[in-house]
């Protein structure tokens, strides 16, 4: 190998220069180059950027694989560079548990019947997340990676030797300090040189090597200032670009928010034909009960049914807080039990699990109340909703 041993030394050199301006500057011994206030906050901008952006990410795989062993499995596969092997999530195993044991029960039985549309809807479910994963993968954590394995690993290299150029640059400038106190004491002292030839010609040499020295470091100065400035103008460059990349991870950011919309979509359509398939289960599975001579247990599934045909009132709610929101003019709320579309513009349209204000008015029918959501008002049939104290 062949070793170039100047340059070696100019290496060595310049990496104690910096340790040793480094060092003054911690213990306070040595003056230090500030950066502009602009390109501080650049610098500022692009740390808040990179923290964000590895939270975001953290968060955004947490969200669409919520097993941590699974998620380092494919770190490990994503580090050797091979493929992650495909694996059913959890709707697809649920879905494959039911239709397993419909068939076991029989798809003649209601039941059965039941549990195989289930499954099929859970596996529908289990694919459209798995696009979602996909979809987001590509669209919004890739780039936020690329971001972060790229773009600032160029900023951070760029950075660092904007910090070498700062150390060279006041240390050029200690140096030129020392030397023009050298050479102000060398010219006092010229000023009444001792008597003697031989003392003459020493100080003749020591002024002019004080002043070769002097100008030399007002040349490294030179230098050193022009490197400052022209890694200090790349890196502002590559710093102002943050505003490139937060524009496109904006992109990202809609990219992702779209591939949540369809994907929920999805599963409400999937889950509201569901709802349709099994609306007409409970009484058949009721006969069948009764054909087997079993016991008269019946199972109910809530379904948004018409106005003319409300599901009866569970005996639940049949309670002393009912008879007294009758009997009162106060009101009460009220937690949505299912959907129900309004029949008319006198009626007011209910989605489940929502909590609306309902009070009893004089003459009503007893299947219904009137409720209240904000500005919105109209009746609101009593079976869908349960009273809360």
């Amino acid at each position: 190998m062949n070793f170039n041993v100047r340059r070696l030394a100019a290496d060595a050199g310049t990496f104690l220069s910096r340790a040793v301006q480094f060092t003054e500057e911690k213990f306070g011994q040595a003056e230090k180059t500030e950066l502009d206030a602009h390109l501080d906050t650049l610098l500022s901008w692009a740390e808040s950027t990179k923290h964000w952006t590895e939270k975001i990410m953290k968060q955004t795989e947490v969200l669409l694989q919520p097993n941590p062993n699974v998620r380092v499995e494919e770190f490990l596969y994503e580090m050797l560079d091979k493929k992650v092997p495909m694996r059913a999530n959890n709707h697809e195993l649920l879905g494959e548990c039911m239709i397993d044991s419909g068939h076991e029960f029989g798809p003649g039985t209601a039941y059965g019947n039941a549990l195989i549309k289930c499954g099929e809807t859970e596996k529908l479910l289990g694919s459209a997340e798995k696009e979602l994963i996909q979809s987001s993968a590509i669209n919004f954590l890739t780039p936020f990676r690329n971001f972060i394995e790229g773009d600032f690993k160029t900023i951070l290299k760029e950075r660092k030797l904007l910090q070498n150029k700062r150390l060279d640059l006041d240390a050029a400038k200690n140096r030129l300090k020392k030397a023009r106190v050298a050479d102000a004491r060398s010219a006092e002292l010229n000023s009444s040189p001792p008597l003697g030839e031989e003392y003459v010609a020493h100080f003749s040499y020591m002024l002019s090597f004080l002043h070769v020295r002097w100008l030399k470091a007002e040349t490294e100065l030179r230098i050193a200032q022009s490197e400052f400035d022209r890694q200090a103008e790349i890196t502002r460059l590559l710093l102002e670009g943050i505003s490139s990349t937060h524009a496109h991870h904006l992109r990202c950011l809609n990219d992702f928010v779209d591939a949540q919309a369809i994907y929920y979509a999805q599963c409400y359509q999937y889950m509201v034909s569901l709802q349709k398939q099994l609306g007409s289960f409970p009484s058949t599975f009721s006969n069948n009960n009764q054909q087997a001579g079993s016991s008269s247990a019946s199972i109910s599934v809530p379904t948004a049914q018409p106005a003319a045909s409300l599901p009866a009132p569970p005996p639940s709610q049949a309670s002393p807080a009912l008879n007294e929101l009758r009997s009162t003019s106060g009101t009460r709320k009220a937690r949505v039990l299912y959907d129900y579309d309004a029949a008319s513009s006198s009626e007011l349209s209910l989605l489940a699990d929502e909590v609306i204000t309902v009070s009893s008015v004089p003459g009503m029918d007893t299947d219904w109340l009137m409720g209240q959501r904000g500005n919105q008002k109209g009746k609101v049939p009593f079976t869908y909703l349960e009273l809360l104290n």
